[in-house]
């Protein structure tokens, strides 16, 4: 058991050490080049290191409880800058995912309307045009018997899909890309994600939930990445190189963003499609076939809880709250 605690420790403190207090030293070496060169003096290095030398020799650097207390101010808010950037990081993949963005505030509600309107209208024309490409190449086919050159049909198709996988229903990509798995879902086997998600995952494989856990994990270090851009963006105020900095880590993490969602999106939608009869058998519903609209329409039905009725409230009355013992109320009848 000490063997395991100290094991645990040491992968606890290497995982503190590189997630949080490097990159938030960085970030503190970064804010102190920012004040002491500022706009004026962006690139001077010289400048920085008589600074730098100048500080070396105070008396608080230069003894050895000064190094204490100094290295352990430096840790700590390295750590609480770390800290900060994962929880911005949560913000963000909050607002990219964009799952409950109707239940926004009116400010940012109506801007997501007005998105998810625009990306309707771009995704409706790309469609419509992808499907013009289909019945053309149908067309050639029908009347010269070869196939047309599938590039203008799948440079049609990867447009309609830079839009949106299915009819955009958020304002971004990535939760839209999340949405469309359980839009596919219901639309080819009535299954109701949110409904069957929790019970299929405690009954998948240990390799599956290993493979979806791992994209969850690269979606969050994509989002903090993204926090970290919104820390070094303030930065830019006293010195402009902070800026490129802070837009580089913005793309970085907006390309991450995009990777995770999809990796996980597919990893989503397969153990789905791949586990859902399994389920099915835990829960003694009878199917012989593969996963059709039959069998999901039985494990939405067994799975979904119904929504409860309100009880009905006694009558006043002389045996109601104001004449004796009140009479009970009536239970709702099932279903």
């Amino acid at each position: 058991m000490n063997a395991f605690l100290g094991a645990l420790g040491q992968k606890l403190a290497e995982r503190w050490l590189t997630l949080l207090v490097l990159p938030g030293a960085l970030l503190l070496a970064t804010a102190t080049v920012a004040a002491s060169l500022g706009h004026a003096h962006a690139l001077d290095h010289q400048r920085l290191v008589d600074r730098i030398g100048r500080w070396a020799q105070s008396p608080v650097a230069s003894g050895a409880g000064g190094q204490v207390v100094l290295l352990g101010a430096v840790l700590a808010a390295a750590g609480a800058a770390g800290l900060a950037a994962q929880g911005l990081g949560s913000v963000l993949r909050r607002a990219v995912l964009a799952a409950g963005w109707r239940a926004w505030p009116r400010p940012f509600r109506q801007w997501a309307y007005g998105r998810v309107v625009r990306r309707r209208a771009r995704w409706g024309d790309a469609a419509l045009r992808y499907r013009r490409q289909l019945d053309a190449d149908a067309r050639s086919l029908a009347l010269r018997g070869e196939r047309a050159d599938p590039a203008p049909r799948h440079a049609a198709h990867q447009a309609m899909r830079r839009v949106g996988a299915e009819e955009p229903d958020r304002p971004t990509w990535s939760g839209d890309r999340v949405h469309a798995v359980a839009v596919r879902l219901e639309r080819d086997h009535h299954l109701d994600l949110p409904v069957l998600w929790p019970h299929l995952w405690l009954m998948l494989p240990e390799t599956t939930r290993a493979e979806i856990t791992a994209a969850e994990q690269s979606l969050t270090r994509a989002s903090t990445l993204g926090g970290w851009g919104v820390l070094y963006a303030p930065l830019a105020v006293w010195w402009w190189p902070a800026a490129p900095v802070a837009g580089v880590l913005a793309l970085t993490a907006r390309s991450r963003l995009r990777g995770a969602v999809e990796a996980y999106a597919q990893l989503l939608e397969a153990a789905v499609r791949l586990h859902a009869v399994e389920l099915a058998g835990q829960l003694g519903i009878e199917h012989g076939g593969p996963l059709d609209r039959a069998l999901g329409d039985a494990l939405t039905r067994q799975l979904r809880s119904f929504d409860p009725a309100p009880a009905t409230l006694p009558p006043a009355g002389p045996t109601g709250p104001r004449g004796g013992a009140p009479s009970a109320p009536r239970r709702p009848a099932p279903g």
